[in-house]
């Protein structure tokens, strides 16, 4: 068995993962000290291409740093109603926060989620201003699948140039991403790169540089949809191309767990909130 083997029933364990992730958006607590300042807000033609703002009810000294937080779902599911309660726990921390949807498999294939990520990035930066944010301190932060198109547009270049702002990306975050996972082995996998000319485009490995924005890693120990492995090997290329790269492994959590903790339901088990928040807040300071 291969190091991706495990990996063979993804689509499954993921949907399976992430519906309890949905149901604290309807059944946890949030946190308080936020709003959300404007919903659907378009950064594009598809019904798809919307996005919530959020940021904190206090006043501050200077603006807010920015975040666009982009949730999992395997390419193919998901939307930004069932993740609320996340964006509040980055918001409450001290950022305006942008949420959007994107398109996703089997409407579009590869590259259209990353040009989606890629613009509603541009689009957060642009607005920043009118919440309250800094678009010279905005960074990227993503679940699952979220983390590969926050790392896709942090770290290959073309995506945000493309969008009109090349060096908007500042940091980049990613919890339980999949970031090597060459060759496609798995239907979520084949179904939303198999198409692509050069498979090793579709993979953030690919782009690691010297002078790409800092990136910080978080894995559980126990994920079995993707391998914590994946987190390991980004950051040590990342590191051996004379680029910044923070990795932490958190010990017995799954896919799910990791990003269930910036729920105040379980942010008990681990300080993962804590950690990528203290990270974002450094470097966008």
């Amino acid at each position: 068995m291969t190091r991706r083997g495990l990996l063979a029933p993804a689509a499954a364990v993921l949907a399976a993962a992430c519906s309890p992730l949905g149901a604290l958006n309807a059944l946890g607590p949030r946190d308080s000290g936020v709003r959300r300042l404007a919903t659907g807000v378009a950064y594009g033609d598809d019904p798809r291409q919307r996005m919530d703002i959020l940021a904190p009810t206090r006043t501050p000294d200077r603006p807010w740093p920015v975040l666009v937080f982009f949730y999992g779902g395997g390419w193919d599911s998901g939307e930004r109603g069932q993740y609320r309660w996340a964006a509040h726990a980055l918001a409450a921390r001290g950022f305006v926060v942008a949420m959007p949807d994107y398109r996703i498999v089997p409407t579009v294939r590869f590259p259209a989620f990353i040009e989606d990520a890629a613009a509603a990035t541009a689009r957060a930066g642009q607005l920043a201003g009118e919440y309250g944010g800094d678009p010279h301190r905005l960074g990227v932060v993503g679940h699952s699948a979220g983390a590969h198109l926050a790392m896709m547009i942090a770290l290959d270049r073309r995506y945000m140039a493309a969008a009109g702002a090349p060096a908007l990306i500042r940091a980049a975050a990613g919890l339980a991403g999949p970031y090597d996972f060459l060759p496609l082995d798995v239907a979520s996998s084949i179904n939303a790169f198999g198409r692509a000319p050069d498979p090793t485009l579709t993979q953030p490995v690919t782009f690691v540089r010297p002078d790409a924005p800092p990136l910080w890693l978080g894995h559980g120990t126990d994920d079995q949809v993707v391998h914590a492995e994946d987190t390991t090997i980004l950051c040590q290329r990342m590191t051996a191309a004379g680029g910044r790269c923070e990795a932490k492994l958190y010990p017995g959590l799954d896919h799910a767990d990791l990003i269930a903790t910036f729920s105040p339901l379980f942010r008990k088990k681990a300080p993962v909130l804590q950690d990528v928040t203290a990270f974002l807040q450094r470097e966008l300071a």
